[in-house]
C-alpha cells in the first residue's frame, strides 16, 4: 500500500511544476514550429559535420624512460610529473607528432595553487598514445580543481590508456572562502583553452573527484569507444562546445556529488550548439544519463541506458529544458524504481516564457520499459511512434504538440491505476492521431486553437 501511495502521490503532483534553474517569465512560449529540413522519418537532417584531428607527419617518439628519469611504479609524483612534462615537451619541440607512453603506472601531480593540482600538459598536433597497461594517474591531493591531462592547442588525440583519479583517497580541505568541500572540478581530460579538433578514443577514465572529462569552449571534439565510470560529479561535462560527438562509449557508476549525469550539456552564458551522442551504453547513473540545459541542434540516438540493479535515479534517464532544441530519437530506456519524478524516462522542465525559439522537441521510435515521459510549461513537440511500457504520457500548460503513432501499455504492477498509465493532458493544444492504449486506439481529441484537459480517472479507487 506504501508503494501504492507513493504513485498516487505522483500522479497528483504530475502537473505541479518541477524545479528550474530559468527565470520565470509568464510570456507565451511560441506560435508554432519552424520549418526544419526533415529526413525520411520526420526528423531533422543533421547538417553539421565534426572535424577529427589530422596529423602533419607520422615522426613517432618512444619516451625513453631511463633518459629521462621517469619512474613508472607508482612512485614519486612530482619527480614523475616533472621528467614526463619535460620529454614530452621536448617531443613537441622536435616535431614528433606521435608520442608514446611505455607501459606501466604513473604517479602525477603539481602543486599550482590553493585550488588547482596540476597533471601533464599535452600540446597541439600530437598523438598521445598509451602502451598497452599504461596508466597515468593523480597523486592524492585536497584541491577543488586538477586536469590529469590538460590539453593545450588543436590537432590532438589521446587514445589507449588509462587515466585514474584519487577519489578513493582524496583530502577534502574546506575551501578558504567558503568553507565547502564538494571538490567538484578533478577531471581526468581537460579538453579547453579554446581547443580544437581533439578525438579522446579507447580511454578507461575513473574514479576522478570530478568529471572524466571536461569540455569548455571547445569545437570539433570527439569521445569514441571509451569506458567512463565512478566519477563523482558526471562522465562528461559539456560547458561551452560546438560540433561534439559522443559515440559507443559505456558511461556507468556516476555518483557522489550532483548533478551525477552521464552527460551534462552545461553552458550557461556560453554556447553549446551541434551536439551528438549516439550509439553509448549508459547504466547505474545517480543522477540520470543525459541533461541538456543549454544546447542547441542536439541529438541523443540509438543509445541503451539502463537504470541498473541497485541503482535509484534522482532525476533521470533524460532530461532537457524547454529553452533547448532536442531531439530524442531510437533509444532504449529501461527504469526500474524510477527517481523524484516517478518513472519518467524523458522530462523537460520548464519554468515556462518564452523559450527564444520556435523548433519542436522530437521524440521518435523510443522504447521506454517501465517508463514514460512528461513536458509542461513549453511549446512545439513532435512524439512519434514511440513504446511507453507500463506508464504514461503526458502533457500540461503546452502548446502545439504533435502526437502521432504511439503505444502506451498498463503497469502490470498497478491493474488499479490502469486509466492513470495512459495519456494524459491538461490545458494542450496540437493533433494526435494513430495512438494506442495496449491494443485499443486512443481518441484524443487535441486541437489547435482551443486547449484540452483529460484528467486522471482512477480504476476502482
Amino acid at each position: 500500500m506504501k508503494n501504492l501511495t507513493n504513485y498516487l502521490l505522483i500522479l497528483a503532483m504530475i502537473f505541479i511544476a518541477s524545479c528550474s534553474n530559468e527565470d520565470i517569465d509568464t510570456n507565451d512560449s511560441g506560435n508554432g514550429t519552424s520549418s526544419e529540413d526533415l529526413d525520411e522519418n520526420g526528423l531533422p537532417k543533421i547538417i553539421f559535420d565534426i572535424q577529427l584531428p589530422t596529423m602533419s607527419n607520422d615522426q613517432e617518439y618512444i619516451i625513453d624512460l631511463a633518459r629521462w628519469d621517469i619512474p613508472n611504479n607508482r612512485t614519486d609524483a612530482i619527480k614523475t610529473t616533472a621528467n614526463l612534462q619535460a620529454a614530452i615537451d621536448w617531443a613537441h619541440q622536435e616535431g614528433y607528432s606521435r608520442v608514446i607512453l611505455p607501459t606501466g603506472e604513473y604517479l602525477v601531480g603539481e602543486d599550482v595553487n590553493n585550488i588547482y593540482q596540476g597533471g601533464i600538459e599535452i600540446y597541439e598536433n600530437t598523438e598521445f598514445v598509451f602502451s598497452p597497461g599504461a596508466i597515468l594517474e593523480i597523486d592524492t591531493n585536497n584541491k577543488w580543481n586538477y586536469c590529469v591531462i590538460s590539453l593545450k592547442g588543436d590537432n590532438i588525440i589521446i587514445r589507449d590508456g588509462t587515466i585514474k583519479g584519487d577519489r578513493d583517497t582524496h583530502v577534502f580541505t574546506p575551501r578558504e572562502n567558503d568553507g565547502k568541500t564538494a571538490h567538484d572540478e578533478g577531471h581526468g581530460i581537460c579538453v579547453w583553452n579554446k581547443s580544437n579538433q581533439v578525438l579522446v578514443k579507447n580511454m578507461i577514465i575513473h574514479n576522478l573527484t570530478g568529471d572524466g572529462s571536461l569540455v569548455l569552449d571547445a569545437n570539433d571534439v570527439t569521445f569514441i569507444d571509451n569506458n567512463i565510470y565512478n566519477n563523482r560529479r558526471q562522465g562528461i561535462s559539456i560547458v561551452g562546445g560546438t560540433r561534439i560527438e559522443i559515440k559507443d562509449n559505456e558511461i556507468h557508476h556516476i555518483n557522489g556529488t550532483t548533478p551525477q549525469f552521464g552527460i551534462d550539456i552545461e553552458g550557461p552564458g556560453r554556447i553549446d550548439e551541434d551536439i551528438l551522442i549516439h550509439k553509448n551504453y549508459f547504466h547505474h547513473n545517480t543522477g540520470g544519463d543525459i541533461v541538456n540545459t543549454s544546447g542547441e541542434n542536439v541529438y541523443i540516438l540509438d543509445n541503451s541506458m539502463e537504470q541498473g540493479d541497485g541503482n535509484t535515479y534522482v532525476d533521470g534517464p533524460i532530461v532537457s529544458w524547454h529553452k533547448t532544441h532536442t531531439i530524442i530519437a531510437r533509444n532504449t530506456i529501461t527504469m526500474d524504481s524510477g527517481s523524484v519524478n516517478g518513472r519518467l524516462g524523458y522530462i523537460q522542465y520548464s519554468s515556462g516564457g518564452d523559450k527564444g525559439h520556435n523548433r519542436a522537441t522530437y521524440v521518435h521510435d523510443n522504447v521506454c520499459n517501465n517508463c514514460g515521459m512528461y513536458m509542461y510549461k513549453s511549446a512545439d513537440a513532435d512524439v512519434r511512434r514511440n513504446k511507453f511500457l507500463g506508464y504514461f504520457v503526458a502533457f500540461s500548460d503546452f502548446k502545439n504538440v504533435v502526437l502521432i503513432d504511439n503505444l502506451v501499455t498498463y503497469s502490470q504492477e498497478h491493474p488499479n491505476l490502469r486509466f492513470c498509465w495512459s495519456y494524459r493532458f491538461k490545458e494542450v493544444t496540437g493533433s494526435a492521431s494513430g495512438n494506442l492504449l495496449e491494443d485499443t486506439l486512443e481518441e484524443i481529441p487535441l486541437s489547435e486553437t482551443t486547449t484540452y484537459t483529460m484528467q486522471c480517472v482512477l480504476d476502482g479507487w
